[in-house]
């Protein structure tokens, strides 16, 4: 591979797409990335995503193909499978699917019917739109019941209501998980709930998924969970993929799910970044890595609080956080996140639970660690951040007060190199 030859072509023959991806990365070095579900990856997984393994289609399974030529992609795949299964501790591991949403559309048609019943987390409380939102496909094939949190406890779920609910409903899976919730899971619980309905376990672990594998948050698989997702690309690291990671016994209809069911060839310069992924995942450092993150969310949390954030259940376990940004600044979520993009600090606008507010001007913004950690940015630079997010949003309409912030954010983001530019 000759990566500045290639880059030159780019250059030579489409201009516009070379000057915006140039673009992205001046913007991604000058600022931060808050978003929790954003991270920067590192520059071997480029490299392979990059590769020529995007000229290959590898339909179905390692020794078990249907085109020729599938030497190298056996190799690739099985490296991938294997890490996997030793990352997460786990039985089986499906590294195909394209994304988060395939991951857990196929687990779903693994196993239940047209009008079947799931039981899931509420999208404003928290739930990813392939929890059961019912804008979303998989809303109005199967019949999801939606669990809700105490934002007034901390956030906490209520287990006696929820077994009320699971034994009202009869779930052919208990699905706990989540997008936008700051707290750890209650595996033993959930579990607990769905031995009383004889239900499928299912957690999706997407946005902790790298904090699983460094071990300084709850496996699953710990508590006997059936099946668990989670993304590649989040707090692990990696490209943009699902894992599908099972007990044996659903192995084959699992795979079944994926292929043939949902999806066709598999992007195999993605798994291999995959597989490169799961090797870091297994290193001391990023165990290290991961307890950064954890250390940095609580600082960041802290300090928005002190100053006058209200944090939606009042602090994290993990490494997210969802500001009242109409309670705490007297702004929707839209306003919010253009006002901190004006700093380059990136975050997303957000729901939070029961938001009488509509999706595209929510009462709420998310903001985590993740992307930042990976800069090397640790407590120290916590604070600033969260000092300046504070007076950002006090100060809103004062372009030029914003223009002071913007500056001081890139002279420090400056000193914190982004992997792989």
């Amino acid at each position: 591979m000759n990566k500045d030859k290639n880059w030159r072509l780019l250059e030579k023959n489409d201009k516009q797409i070379y000057k915006a991806i140039i673009g992205e990365e001046k913007r991604q070095q000058k600022g931060i990335e808050l978003i929790p579900s954003e991270n920067y990856t590192y520059p071997e997984v480029l490299a392979a995503n990059g590769s020529i393994l995007t000229n290959k289609y590898s339909e179905g399974y390692p020794k078990k193909r249907y085109y020729g030529g599938q030497k190298y992609t056996d190799i690739v795949e099985q490296l991938a499978i294997d890490r996997a299964k030793k990352v997460f501790k786990c039985e089986h591991a499906n590294v195909q699917p394209l994304s988060g949403s395939p991951m857990n559309q196929a687990v779903y048609f693994a196993f239940l019917k047209p009008g079947d019943t799931i039981l899931g987390m509420d999208l404003s409380h928290g739930g990813h739109l392939t929890h059961g939102a019912p804008v979303s496909h998989m809303g109005q094939i199967f019949n999801f019941i939606r669990y809700k949190t105490d934002p007034e406890n901390k956030g906490k779920i209520d287990f006696k209501e929820l077994m009320k609910i699971a034994k009202k409903h009869k779930p052919k899976i208990v699905l706990c998980g989540y997008t936008s919730y700051p707290r750890d899971i209650d595996y033993a619980g959930f579990k607990k709930v769905a031995q009383a309905v004889g239900a499928i376990t299912m957690a999706d672990v997407a946005h902790i998924g790298g904090l699983i594998a460094g071990g300084v948050m709850n496996n699953p698989f710990d508590y006997s969970f059936d099946i668990v997702t989670t993304t590649t690309h989040k707090s692990l690291r990696g490209p943009r993929g699902g894992l599908i990671l099972c007990k044996e016994k659903f192995a084959q209809a699992i795979d079944k799910s994926v292929f043939p069911g949902l999806q066709g060839g598999p992007h195999m310069q993605t798994i291999a970044a995959i597989a490169i992924t799961l090797k870091k995942a297994m290193q001391p450092e990023f165990k290290k890595y991961t307890q950064q993150i954890l250390k940095n969310a609580k600082i960041l949390s802290q300090v928005l609080m002190k100053n006058g954030a209200k944090l939606i259940t009042n602090g994290t376990d993990n490494h997210m956080m969802v500001i009242d940004t109409i309670k705490s600044f007297n702004l929707d979520g839209r306003v919010a996140e253009e006002t901190l993009d004006k700093i380059s600090l990136t975050v997303n606008k957000q729901i939070i639970p029961d938001d009488s507010h509509p999706p595209l001007r929510p009462s709420g913004i998310r903001l985590g660690t993740p992307a930042a950690t990976t800069r090397g940015m640790k407590e120290k630079e916590m604070e600033m951040i969260g000092q300046w997010i504070i007076k950002a949003l006090n100060n809103y309409k004062d372009d030029k007060f914003l223009k002071k912030l913007n500056k001081e954010v890139e002279t420090m983001c400056l000193k914190f190199k982004v992997p792989g530019i």
